[in-house]
């Protein structure tokens, strides 16, 4: 059984700064793909970065420049790192570990709200 769990979210004002962070157990950590995404009331569910074992990252265009998403295998974390927010970064950010393999299970945190407001 794999469990995210995720930490960090709150409020924030326009230009301010917050990480997030996912503790992951009950999987082989180093060798996953571990991703950032987030909801937004009465919007889907999006994207919003992902880092492979090797370190290699992608980011939503939206979020790039200004999110850096990071793992620490020793901690079996990953972080998302959000600088320069916006009001319309304002979501519920969810940590997700897709299949290791074909037709493998899925497992999501669940989820930390991040408010960007003045």
């Amino acid at each position: 059984q794999v469990q995210l769990v995720e930490s960090g979210g709150g409020l924030v004002q326009p230009g301010g700064s917050l990480r997030l962070s996912c503790v992951a157990s009950g999987s082989i950590f180093s060798i996953n793909i571990m991703s950032w995404y987030r909801q937004a009331p009465g919007k889907q569910r999006e994207l919003v970065a992902s880092i492979n074992s090797g370190g290699s990252t992608n980011y939503a265009h939206s979020v790039l420049g200004r999110f850096t998403i990071s793992r620490d295998n020793t901690k079996n974390t990953v972080y998302l790192q959000m600088n320069s927010l916006k009001p319309e970064d304002t979501a519920v950010y969810y940590c997700n570990r897709p299949p290791i393999v074909p037709g493998g299970n899925s497992y999501w945190g669940q989820g930390t709200q991040v408010t960007v407001s003045s």
